[in-house]
């Protein structure tokens, strides 16, 4: 599962500039939609395109991989049992 580090970087962003940053401002600045930043934050496996991942890399001067990190998903119990 692909998992993005939003926060992580809103907080860096935010220290960098002694200033509080709201998910909308990121929104508004990076030219993207609000509800999108929300549900990548949020929303567990949540599918966006590259023109976003672009604009949220130029917003933040960074590279996809400070945005974004690939988690191997967990088996459950039951999954690790039938094995």
């Amino acid at each position: 599962m692909i998992r993005f580090k939003i926060k992580e970087l809103i907080a860096k962003k935010e220290f960098a500039e002694n200033r509080r940053i709201t998910i909308g401002q990121v929104a508004e600045a990076a030219g993207v939609h609000r509800m999108t930043i929300s549900k990548m934050i949020n929303q567990r496996g949540y599918v966006t395109n590259t023109d976003t991942l672009n604009r949220l890399c130029e917003y933040f001067g960074c590279q996809l991989d400070d945005l974004a990190e690939y988690v191997p998903e967990q088996k459950s119990s039951s999954e690790n049992s039938k094995e």
